[in-house]
């Protein structure tokens, strides 16, 4: 396997990372958009990431591209296509042939489906594949609405080997798991000849420094690496790495039991000692207290760069379907897979299929050797976990939601 490089190349023009359609899904960094592709195999996979978050709690977003057999691009879940992403892209076409394939593999994830029909337009001749039981909120509109081309888009079948790709890619559909008024689903795609798997929101692992594409503009790292309102926080690779450690813990917990959330009052009254009350800065406003053992709850859920499913999905998701879920893992874990390239957080993640079976041990009520305790049980601080699971307790409650299920 070929080392990734990056494509670090500098811009001079902010037009090459316009993104005009960003009032559709308002995330920072709103109309400009970074890209970085990355090779991960040599002349056959590569990735291409963005980043995308709200109040300066930035993630990387990503596309992979894979070079098939017969020549031409099969696309995994399109990034806003930028006129940066376009020339990255068609700098692979004009070398490994053009885009045939662009697969949306997921129902619910809003920031994925927005950006596949405009992709979509770039590449006239593409075919497009989405995942069944497509559903948009608050209306529930077709898919031509949302931009997708009529004509040239069809559903993937429930058979793999049903498709035009069938010869390289097997692929397996988690859903649709019922949510109440929405509905979760994924579809994970195996490239056999490079033995890699694609997945969208069902597993991640969280690097302990920050990825390239959020160092291109470290203003959210070092924006979150303050301990008080007043700090001036100088841009040093510890302060960056501070301020992705805290951002993680925001991304997967909310609210984690490391961090206190000053009151309004408090928080107004502090904005005066802010260095910087530009509109940049929120004004100054920096409710933000973290106990002093933060790194404590980082290291937690970090666990080295372990397989990680997401709490949100432990806690509000897959729990409602906790058979289905480990039926779907045990079919991925049948494919002889020796990397993972998800659509968020590290790619890609040197690992194994017993691994990847290992990270949905939470939904099971048997005891294992490869779980730090029984199985069952999440392997992240219950204390971290409570504003999700009270979250759970109440849409359950409320009906809002249908309640968990255990395995038997």
């Amino acid at each position: 396997m070929a080392k990734p490089t990056v494509d670090t190349r500098e811009q001079t023009n902010s037009r090459d990372w316009d993104w005009s359609f960003w009032p559709a899904v308002p995330l920072y960094p709103y109309s400009q958009r970074r890209t970085l592709r990355t090779e991960v195999v040599k002349d056959t996979i590569w990735t291409f990431d963005q980043v995308q978050g709200i109040f300066y709690v930035v993630v990387p977003i990503r596309m992979t591209a894979v070079k098939l057999d017969g020549g031409g691009l099969l696309i995994y879940a399109p990034v806003a296509p930028t006129p940066e992403c376009i020339r990255l892209v068609n700098e692979l076409v004009a070398v490994h042939g053009e885009v045939k394939y662009i697969i949306l593999p997921t129902i619910s994830g809003v920031e994925h489906k927005v950006f596949v029909g405009p992709f979509a337009r770039q590449f006239p001749r593409s075919q497009v594949f989405v995942a069944p039981h497509q559903w948009s909120f608050p209306l529930n509109l077709p898919l031509s609405w949302l931009g997708l081309p009529a004509k040239r888009t069809q559903v993937l079948p429930d058979d793999s080997r049903q498709t035009p790709f069938a010869a390289e890619f097997d692929y397996t559909i988690l859903g649709p798991i019922a949510l109440g008024p929405g509905r979760f689903e994924e579809v994970a795609f195996y490239h056999r000849r490079s033995r890699t798997l694609l997945v969208t929101d069902s597993v991640v692992s969280v690097p302990e420094d920050p990825p390239a594409i959020v160092q291109l503009d470290p203003y959210p790292l070092l924006f979150h690496a303050r301990d008080r309102v007043e700090d001036e926080v100088v841009d040093t690779t510890a302060n960056r790495r501070k301020g992705w450690q805290r951002i993680s813990l925001f991304t997967f917990y909310f609210q984690p039991s490391v961090l206190n959330v000053a009151k309004t009052a408090e928080m107004v009254r502090d904005a005066f000692k802010a260095p910087d009350h530009s509109r940049k800065a929120y004004f100054g406003l920096y409710p933000f207290q973290w106990q002093d053992d933060w790194p404590r709850s980082f290291a937690a859920l970090q666990g080295n760069g372990r397989l990680l499913v997401a709490p949100i999905l432990q806690t509000l998701i897959l729990n409602r379907a906790p058979q289905e879920t480990i039926e779907w893992a045990n079919r991925i874990a049948g494919w002889n897979f020796e990397r993972i390239v998800p659509c968020h957080f590290a790619a890609p993640i040197a690992t194994t299929p017993s691994q990847f079976r290992q990270a949905f041990a939470f939904l099971e009520h048997v005891p294992t050797d490869l779980n730090a305790g029984a199985t069952g049980e999440s392997l992240l601080p219950a204390a971290d976990l409570k504003l999700l699971r009270d979250i759970d307790a109440a849409l359950s409650k409320s009906g809002i939601v249908p309640p968990p299920k255990t395995t038997a």
